[in-house]
């Protein structure tokens, strides 16, 4: 008899394709109903039932009743970070449409990673923050410079309520499609939630991508150096 957890239940979970496409779709952080995961992985909403009260009953996903109706999400964010450590081992999907192709490309250009930005825009903005001296890399995590401290008060991110928080402040977490890290945490998700507020990035309906709007490009421009 093993010693060990069984790891072997979490992997039945995440070896059945229809669950694992509502897992990956769930990294957007938001809340789900099972007939718009059942849309997103192409199947019946019974059947999407079914694979929502496996990953509930495993711990990998959480829900809430409100009324007759029911809401999806991850668990937490270290479910997430586990998520996109899968993904980044992983094959890339077998292209077989022109939509298809056109969803790929915006997922790599950039996406929310559960409640932070991910893509080639998310890891930009680390890089642009690490050359600036915003932030130092150590470890597993960025920790914030007094230069960095300056820099996010004069944009707008309150520090000393995100370090309030009871999460991760900073970490690093590995980006599946540039295969390099990039900023999460409470700081990760401070920053996206402003670029939202800012009217800088909009979600693209049905997946977890965003674009950069025409105001988001001078943003990004002006205050990180970033051409998008």
């Amino acid at each position: 008899m093993s010693i060990h957890p069984n790891m072997v239940e979490i992997a039945s979970l995440l070896g059945e394709k229809s669950r694992a496409t509502i897992l990956a779709s769930l990294l957007d952080g938001r809340f789900h109903t099972a007939g718009e995961l059942a849309l997103m992985a192409v199947i019946t909403p019974q059947t999407a039932s079914f694979h929502l009260s496996k990953l509930v009953e495993g711990n990998l996903v959480k829900v809430e009743k409100h009324g007759r109706h029911r809401y999806y999400q991850l668990a937490n964010g270290e479910i997430a970070r586990i998520l996109e450590s899968f993904l980044a081992i992983s094959p890339p999907p077998e292209v077989r449409s022109l939509k298809q192709s056109s969803q790929v490309k915006f997922l790599k250009e950039a996406r929310t990673c559960y409640d932070h930005l991910a893509g080639k825009l998310g890891v930009q903005l680390t890089e642009s923050m690490l050359k600036a001296g915003y932030l130092k890399e150590e470890e597993r995590e960025f920790t914030v410079t007094p230069k960095g401290d300056r820099f996010f008060s004069e944009f707008g991110i309150d520090l000393l309520e995100l370090r309030k928080k009871r999460r991760s402040f900073s970490h690093s977490c590995l980006d599946w499609s540039e295969r390099h890290h990039h900023l999460g945490g409470a700081l990760g998700k401070g920053l996206l939630t402003h670029f939202f507020d800012l009217g800088w990035i909009v979600r693209v309906p049905s997946i977890r991508a965003v674009k950069v709007t025409a105001k988001g490009k001078e943003g990004f421009k002006e205050v990180f150096c970033i051409e998008v």
